[in-house]
């Protein structure tokens, strides 16, 4: 051995003893026939694993450079790639055909891409079949210069898997083709959850050197995009192959455009994918002789020696490679009984009573049988065992040492013996490593023990529950995600239903297995098992749904939310509320700080029906044009056609071979058309089901179809994945005209309202408009050229145009990328807005609502959300979807809303109640009074009346009348019973009443209950600048007051009650006495004066977007103080507890600290990178923070003005911020601990460790701030969707 081999070898020999076993690593080393059998024994006669592996490497360091060389190969296969990493640099120099023959042609280079791709390794007893190799690696060359497919196909057990992973075996191969490298990924029979598990897999394991780290794709369309990115710009020439694929919609998701290795047993599934396609055929399996040489490997000996019987069992065997190779592993154990085990196979005397296979392998069966009988009764029973596995699951040793109760080393050493049986796989590429059955003994096995399938489901279920009494694993490991992916189902299988309720119906639960596996595969959980948990608890099983569906998106983020927290925002019905409740009060207890929403109830819901019409993913429904029908189709082939009203299923039609990807009815109802990837298009008659006609010009999967919306001429629109839309006269048996322009599939198309243009959305990137008379391309725009280009440190993702629609004026048209909708003037082509969602969200569809300024659109995190175009703000989230949302159409009047999706349901939403026509929501400018247990709330309406409520029930005790001007400022006073408002006019208006009036006007019980709130006063500042006072609750106006000429900003009243003082835009603050109207005017400041503060000895402290701090006398309306503070705009001021400090906060990303002494600058804090938007002293005068548009919130010294600490989490959110946006508002707690903030979301922060103690998401976001109780424990605060929230700590 050469001599750096050597010293590389003994530098890293420490590291091999702790780590490797030695017998796994030898069973190479024979094969590769440098050592020998005896010294294999000699090595495993040492008693420990770690003298074992010491024995090998003395015995490697005696030998030469093959040792060396092989012993690396055997780390590589085994799954020790970081030690076998460890030996690479110095490997020994050999000649190159001295290499090829000692590897096989498994040259080092080809051994470290194969193991870094995951390809499987040569089975132990491996025979070379060169010419079906070499036509795979011939149609492998043709994917050289683009994407395309290879398909190896042939049936069950011939050996596909062995065949594609040894044409990689070639370095020419896979330098000049795949110099990206080769991802292998086994996929076998999966459903969606299944298929999302693998692609998240491959995704992690593509991406796991980024510096960047990325949340879990949580949907089949986000895991297929991030895979596309990876594929395309990662590794752009790379070979990806998919082992063992069963179904068309599963190797829909990897039609990504990238090069594609695939085996199957059905070679027509490549007709579903786009792409130059090529194939081989695996035939009849092994060739006779092919046969006998594995035969002969199995017992050491050459062919001819072989005896006569030999040839005759490999005729029985019938050229399947897992037969033979079973019948070898029982030959290598009993030699002598060639004889015997040919008449096993001749007898045939195993039949099967029910077959789960499409094949029937009457030889697999018995070699099957046969291998069983000869283990020992013990180890039968371990065997047996393993009929619960699920197909193509691979699952580690310690998962099985739970239910054998074993240890891990024992339980490896039984798995051993059936490796060497060739009853059970071993996949070295992970460690640990994972054993998995061929689907094909998995059907023997089921069919063997088909009568115990329950019993033995139920025996891993309760070895599971002895094993974990104090909870499930959460070490994040191959066992861990074995359990919370597998446990229901074994449940289940077992037909253990109280055990599946109380799993499935706990919070704890969800919250645990969403931090480990993501919420995709919790949210599955209640898919797959809707049946079975109905019969417990129906409206159980609801109110899980519904929490799901409503924080499915929120359960992926980091840092991982706290899932009783969410809970606690649920109907407190709810079962889920019931536990978050009963969790929050335990965990308060211990030191937790939680929030109960108690006003929730007064929430209305948009949810009308629910209805499930199909039993898979439904892709599309839409109405008929009266509205009282929908039509809905999806992955199942079928049309359904139900009531809207009441669900009730009118009409079943099976109208395609495969998915039918969109529905639509003719202006007319008479009919309906559908498409699907089976790339045709079919007519239908909408009331008895009758197919009228189909077209199949299409030569790609038909992706929508949609007809002209007025019956003066019919047409039908419809898009492809071939790059074309046409149009079809009904009545003719061809397209009228095709469309030609695109570059890439065709997502969407519409008509416009008066059909003379059709819309077209495409995943090149662009819209076009096409009239439709002549078939000719009117207008096309580059979204595209809306997204940034991507700088060197952001990933670049294509632009993919899904879907779109038309205003019903047809004078704009929407257009939905990524996480955005545009709206364009369609006569102009300008972007008139944007409509951006979450960014970590994609838009599935949207719908432009006919009768009103509605945009509903569905996201990737399984919400709908409806927004108003003409604000460009989010009014409303329909929430209640368990998965992804392929769909959403307003009804022709607009007052009802549908959408569809994965999970099998249609949903039906009252879109009438967020009309801005009809509905309520409150604006964020709001005033709160707490009295002991009450709480009373002031706060404008989107209709511009101003409503006093109460915090808790949500009642509304007074609303004014409409205002003239929008209501901008409001407050409140306690006595005597009067309020006062303010308008852009310049107007402020006052009142005063008895309790005989109150009687007098609503009667005695609203008495009692102002009786105990008390009497106040209401004033109100409008856009106009008018000022109001008015009396509560008669609504009397005691005093309008005006002066302002511009919008009041903000207004207070005196703690007597006999002053109100406002502030303007008019850059003016006026000092009434709104009983006779009189007025002083604070003049000084020369841009709009935000805000101001009251102080003692009757001074005033205001501030403006001029820069500057003034105080002034109330009194004497003398400015005291002029004080230029800032460069930028003072966004923010607060006054120290003991009145000799004040902070001020900048947009020029500062923040200073002033004394009241001298009006001199204590301390200039710096450090923010955005605008410092608020500022709060702490009570004991000490701290003050401050908060910026980052998201981000610094602590510091109000003493000495040093940095304490900063409060922030990880990562910024999808808005990209540290807290939803910026910012607003902060509030110490009274003993200086706890701190609130309020940005997107609100936050309650440790002051002394800077770390989050709780978080509460408002289903809005961009909150102005937040009115906090004397005692810290109630808070109140209104979202941008206008929601009221008035939240309790839990105690």
């Amino acid at each position: 051995m050469e001599e750096r081999a050597r010293s590389c070898l003994l530098r890293s020999r420490a590291k091999m003893e702790a780590d490797i076993k030695a017998s796994y690593l030898m069973d190479h080393m024979v094969s590769d026939a440098v050592l020998t059998n005896e010294e294999e024994e000699k090595v495993k006669a040492r008693l420990t694993r770690k003298e074992q592996a010491a024995a090998l490497i003395d015995l490697i360091l005696r030998k030469d450079n093959y040792t060396y060389i092989s012993f690396y190969n055997a780390l590589i296969r085994e799954g020790y790639g970081d030690l076998a990493s460890l030996l690479q640099s110095d490997l020994p120099l050999i000649s190159p055909e001295a290499e090829k023959s000692f590897l096989g042609g498994g040259t080092p280079y080809v051994q470290t891409v194969l193991c870094e791709g995951g390809v499987p390794q040569r089975p132990g007893v491996f025979v070379s079949r060169p010419e079906l190799i070499n036509r795979i690696r011939e149609k492998l060359y043709k994917l050289q210069k683009g994407a395309g497919w290879v398909t190896v196909f042939g049936m069950a057990g011939f050996g596909k898997s062995v065949l594609a992973a040894e044409a990689l075996r070639d370095e020419t191969l896979l330098k000049e083709c795949f110099p990206g490298g080769v991802q292998w990924l086994s996929v076998g029979q999966l459903d969606k959850a299944g298929l999302l598990v693998k692609i998240q897999s491959l995704c992690f394991r593509l991406d796991q050197d980024s510096e960047s780290s990325h949340r879990p794709p949580n949907s089949i369309e986000e895991a297929r995009d991030r895979l596309r990115f990876l594929m395309l710009r990662k590794y752009p020439r790379s070979l990806l192959i998919l082992d063992d694929i069963w179904d068309s919609v599963v190797l829909k998701a990897f039609d990504i455009q990238c090069r594609v290795l695939l085996t199957t047993r059905d070679r027509s599934l490549s007709d579903s994918v786009t792409g130059q396609k090529h194939e081989v055929s695996v035939g009849n399996g092994l060739e006779e002789d092919k046969a006998l040489e594995v035969l002969a490997l199995f017992v050491n000996k050459k062919v001819t020696a072989l005896p006569e019987e030999a040839r005759r069992i490999v005729h029985e065997c019938k050229g399947s490679p897992l037969v033979v190779s079973l019948i070898g592993a029982l030959l290598r154990e009993f030699p002598g009984r060639w004889a015997y085990y040919l008449r096993q196979l001749q007898n045939k005397q195993f039949k099967r009573i029910r077959k789960s296979s499409s094949y029937d392998y009457e030889a697999l069966d018995q070699a099957m049988s046969v291998s069983i009988d000869v283990l020992k009764e013990d180890l039968k029973e371990y065997y047996k065992d393993l009929t619960v596995l699920e197909k193509d699951v691979k699952v580690p040793a310690k998962v099985l040492s739970v239910l054998w109760d074993l240890e891990p080393e024992d339980v490896e050493d039984i798995l051993q013996e059936f490796v060497n049986k060739s009853l059970l796989f071993r996949d070295c590429n992970q460690r640990p490593y994972l054993y998995y059955l061929h689907d094909l003994q998995l059907d023997f096995l089921s069919e063997q023990n088909r009568y115990r399938i329950q019993e033995l489901h139920s025996k891993v279920v309760h070895q599971y529950q002895k094993h974990y009494k104090s909870g499930p694993p959460t070490t994040g490991d191959t066992e861990c995600h074995y359990w919370f992916r597998y446990l229901g189902y074994h449940m289940a299988n077992g037909n253990l239903a109280e055990e599946l309720y109380s799993l499935l119906f706990s919070l704890d639960w969800v919250k645990t297995k969403a931090r480990v596996m993501g919420p995709a595969h919790v949210i599955n959980d209640y898919v797959e098992y809707r049946s079975m948990l109905d019969k417990e608890n129906r409206m159980v099983r609801n109110n899980f749904q519904e929490f799901l569906s409503l924080n499915g998106h929120r359960l992926e983020q980091r840092p991982f939310p706290n899932v009783y927290q969410l809970g606690l925002s649920q109907p407190n019905s709810s079962e889920v509320y019931r536990q978050a409740r009963l969790r929050a009060e335990e965990e308060t207890k211990k030191g937790a700080f939680y929030l109960d929403w108690i006003n929730k109830s007064s929430l209305e819901s948009l949810s009308r029906l629910v209805v499930q019409p199909q039993k898979d993913s439904i892709y599309y429904a839409c109405f008929s044009k009266d509205g009282e029908r929908i039509a809905s189709c999806g992955a199942d082939g079928t049309v359904q056609v139900f009531t809207s009203t009441s669900g009730e299923k009118l009409l079943e039609m099976d109208a395609h071979e495969d998915e039918v990807l969109c529905c639509a009815f003719s202006p007319d109802d008479k009919l309906i058309a559908t498409c699907s990837a089976d790339k045709k298009i079919k007519i239908w008659n909408s009331q008895r089901g009758k197919l009228i006609r189909t077209y199949d010009e299409h030569s790609e999967q038909v992706n929508h179809c949609q007809f002209t919306n007025k019956s003066r001429r019919i047409l039908l629109a419809t898009c492809s994945n071939d790059g074309y839309s046409k149009l079809w006269n009904i009545n003719k048996t061809g397209s009228q005209n095709t469309m030609f322009g695109h570059m890439e599939s065709v997502n969407h198309c519409c008509f416009s309202p008066e059909d003379d243009y059709l819309a077209s959305f495409s995943s090149d990137g662009t819209l076009k408009i096409w009239d439709v008379s002549s078939g000719n391309e009117w207008k096309s725009i580059d979204i595209k050229s809306y997204f940034p280009s991507p700088s060197e440190d952001v990933e670049e993702v294509d632009v993919i145009v899904k879907c779109g629609a038309w205003s019903a004026d047809g004078s704009r048209v929407i257009a939905a990328a990524r996480n955005t909708v545009f709206v364009f003037n369609v006569e102009t082509s300008n972007l008139l807005s944007e409509i951006k969602t979450s960014r970590h969200s994609t838009i599935q569809s949207c719908d432009f609502c006919p009768t009103g300024q509605l945009v509903a659109i569905a996201l990737s995190h399984f919400t709908v959300e409806l927004w108003e175009i003409e604000s460009n703000k989010k009014v409303a989230d329909c929430s209640g979807h368990l998965s992804w949302v392929h769909c959403v159409r307003f009804s022709p009047d607009g007052s009802i809303l549908l959408s569809s999706s994965d999970d099998q349901t249609v949903r039906l939403w009252e879109t009438k109640k967020v009309h801005k026509s009809s509905s309520v929501c409150l604006k964020r400018d709001s005033d709160v009074l707490f009295d002991q247990d009450e709480i009373t709330v002031l706060a404008a309406d989107n209709r511009n009346h101003l409503q006093l409520r109460n915090g808790r029930t949500g009642q509304v005790i007074y609303q004014s009348e409409e205002q003239e001007s929008r209501i901008r400022c409001s407050c409140l006073c306690k006595d005597p019973l009067v309020a006062a408002l303010g308008r852009r006019d310049g107007t402020v208006k006052a009142g005063v009443m008895s309790p005989k009036q109150v009687l007098r006007s609503i009667g005695w019980w609203t008495l009692q209950l102002l009786t105990i709130q008390q009497s106040f006063l209401m004033a109100l500042g409008l856009a106009n600048g008018t000022v109001k006072v008015v009396e509560i609750p008669n609504g009397n106006i005691i005093s309008t007051l005006t002066g302002h000429s511009n919008s009041v900003l903000h207004c207070q009243f005196t703690a007597d009650g006999q002053t109100l003082i406002t502030c303007s835009e008019d850059t003016t603050i006026r000092v009434w006495n709104w009983r006779s109207s009189g007025c002083k005017v604070l003049q000084g400041h020369t841009e709009q004066v935000k805000r101001f503060i009251l102080l003692e000895d009757s001074r005033l402290l205001s501030w403006s977007f001029d820069g500057t701090v003034k105080v002034w006398s109330v009194i004497t309306s003398e400015l005291i103080q002029d004080i230029t503070c800032h460069k930028g705009a003072i966004l923010s001021c607060d006054v120290s507890p003991d009145g000799r400090k004040f902070a001020s906060a900048s947009a020029d990303k500062s923040a200073k600290i002033w004394t009241f002494d001298s009006f001199d600058v204590l301390h200039v804090l710096s450090g923010h990178e955005a605008c410092v938007r608020s500022c709060r002293f702490s009570w004991d005068n000490k701290c003050l923070a401050t908060g910026d548009d980052n998201g981000e919130i610094k602590i510091w010294c109000a003493i000495d003005g040093t940095l304490l600490r900063v409060c922030t989490q990880d990562s910024k959110d999808s808005l990209e911020s540290y807290h939803g946006g910026w910012v607003t508002d902060l509030h110490f707690s009274p003993d200086g601990c706890a701190l609130i903030s309020t940005g997107g979301y609100i936050k309650w922060w440790d002051v002394e460790k800077g770390e989050a103690l709780q978080t509460f998401y408002t289903a809005g976001t961009n909150l102005k701030g937040i009115h906090v109780s004397p005692d810290f424990k109630t808070f109140v605060t209104i979202d941008n969707i206008g929601i009221l929230y008035v939240l309790e700590k839990v105690e």
